[in-house]
């Protein structure tokens, strides 16, 4: 199994995208055959800038702004999107597919905080 992955950063801000990709799979992309036979699920997150760091000007500060004037960061915006497959059938236990969703996206988010240096 490898990791199929795509990522981009810029000014707008960062995307990561990735789908675990089996090496039958990689061999028919690589040799030139038909790959919509492939299966991907693709995960990933975005993390888009939530406004810019502010400075307010020099003027003179009243008591209506003088909080203003202090220099103050933007934080950021994280979307996580993940892609499972599940049974369509009436009789399969959801219980089991829900928590795993549920453990993957709680796993998910602290890593990317831990990697960001995020607070917990």
């Amino acid at each position: 199994m490898l990791i199929l992955q795509e990522s981009c950063i810029d000014s707008s801000g960062s995307l990561v995208v990735y789908c675990p990709v089996d090496l039958p799979s990689i061999n028919i992309a690589m040799s030139g055959e038909d790959t919509s036979c492939i299966p991907l699920l693709p995960n990933g997150f975005i993390i888009l800038p939530d406004g810019e760091t502010e400075q307010e000007g020099d003027g003179a500060s009243t008591s209506s702004n003088a909080n203003r004037n202090k220099a103050r960061s933007g934080g950021s915006l994280v979307t996580v999107a993940f892609q499972i497959l599940v049974s369509s059938s009436p009789s399969a236990k959801l219980n089991m597919e829900v928590t795993t969703v549920c453990n993957l996206i709680g796993s998910t988010v602290q890593q990317i905080k831990a990697s960001l240096s995020c607070p917990t």
